[in-house]
């Protein structure tokens, strides 16, 4: 099936919607970032006009693109005045503008990537000659790769594009080289999700010292794109009054989770813990667990196991039944169920249980991740190796 692209000409001047449908404002413009390898620059948000002023809408709060306008996933918007970063451009300043090959860009086309992310990168431009007393009107599609060079940015931008190509330990490794206010400098010229990814990645001083110098409103977009347990950990570092600014301006659903793990001591099974493992009730299949594994957004660590729980399945979920690894599934028919397949192995932990215990039971049982669940058998979370390791290893392993 044919690839679905978006031009951008039926998303300017669509009305911005919240959650609800209600009008908020009107589009006035699209953020791009520099492509990455083979992708497309990326769509990284909505710049809108709302009580004459206007906004930016990160790409990532957009639950959908419709003719009837942008709907937001959330009712809340920041009314702060947009300023675009380096390494960004906007639709409107590439609109008309002339090719290499001498043509004119009459309109430009977004292809959404799969997945539950969903991120749209510019594919194509529509393209035309330029006529002496009319708009010119499109003759031809091209790739965007035949015109990278209208998406230059400089060498701040090309300097971002080299790190989203890396993975982002080596991103973090790269950054932590640079002087720090050439650290600061690309921490605001890269995209939310790029920076929360090397923020996972560098020592938690320089966490720190990052998401203090940014925005209040930019460093609680930044903690939505990192892991829970990360993101955690991170708050942890900062005084109560700069952790309760943040998650008053984080979205309510990503803010929860991360005020249950702040509760927990850091050294502790419940400090160590991600409030979002993957979960499902005994009544789905094997190829259902088997499809969520497979959902490339989902870390590797995360992908190793699914927990099997009575409703509801968001944690804190009902009564934990069992977990099964991905290796037990590919060994069960498609279609059997998973009530069947989970035995209640491993036994859960406390989430006040100790990280060096919960280290050994790992090891003990050749494990890649833990259930943890509170007094009445209820899953909370689950500790993955993988943040075992990051805990037990020299602090300053990273830079290493």
């Amino acid at each position: 099936m044919a690839e679905r692209v978006l031009f951008v000409s039926r998303i300017l001047r669509l009305p911005l919607l919240d959650a609800d449908g209600d009008v908020l404002g009107r589009i006035g413009d699209l953020v791009l970032g520099p492509p990455v390898r083979d992708a497309g620059p990326i769509l990284l948000g909505l710049v809108a006009g709302v009580n004459r002023r206007r906004i930016f809408v990160a790409a990532t709060r957009v639950a959908e693109i419709a003719s009837s306008g942008a709907r937001l996933r959330t009712q809340a918007v920041d009314l702060k005045a947009f300023r675009p970063r380096p390494a960004e451009l906007l639709v409107t300043e590439l609109l008309d503008r002339h090719t290499p090959a001498g043509e004119v860009v009459v309109d430009i086309g977004l292809t959404a990537s799969t997945g539950p992310t969903r991120a749209w990168h510019v594919s194509v431009l529509a393209v035309g000659r330029a006529g002496a007393l009319r708009r010119p009107k499109p003759s031809r599609m091209v790739s965007w790769k035949e015109v990278g060079e209208l998406f230059d940015t400089g060498a701040v931008g090309r300097e971002v594009e080299a790190l989203r190509a890396l993975h982002p330990s080596d991103r973090a490794r790269a950054v932590t080289k640079l002087t720090p206010d050439r650290r600061s400098e690309l921490a605001a010229a890269l995209a939310d999700e790029d920076l929360a990814d090397m923020l996972e990645e560098l020592p938690e001083s320089e966490q720190v010292r990052i998401i203090t110098e940014l925005a209040t409103t930019r460093a609680a977009h930044v903690l939505e794109e990192m892991e829970p347990d990360d993101a955690a950990d991170l708050l942890a570092e900062l005084t109560r009054e700069h952790q309760s600014r943040l998650l008053a301006a984080m979205l309510p659903e990503e803010a929860d989770p991360l005020r249950r793990l702040l509760v927990f001591d850091d050294h502790s099974a419940g400090g160590l813990m991600t409030p979002e493992p993957l979960v499902l009730p005994p009544e789905a299949t094997v190829a259902e667990a088997l499809a969520r594994l497979r959902v490339e957004e989902v870390p590797a660590a995360i992908a190793t196991s699914v927990f099997v729980v009575q409703p509801p399945t968001q944690t804190p979920t009902g009564p934990y039944l069992g977990m099964v690894t991905f290796q037990r599934l590919l060994r069960e028919p498609p279609g059997e169920l998973l009530g069947r397949v989970a035995d209640g192995t491993p036994e859960p932990v406390a989430p006040d249980v100790a990280e060096i215990e919960v280290a050994a039971q790992l090891a003990a049982y050749d494990l890649l991740a833990l259930p943890v669940c509170d007094e009445g058998g209820r899953l909370l979370g689950a500790v993955t190796v993988d943040d075992v390791l990051d805990r037990t290893l020299p602090a300053n392993w990273r830079s290493r």
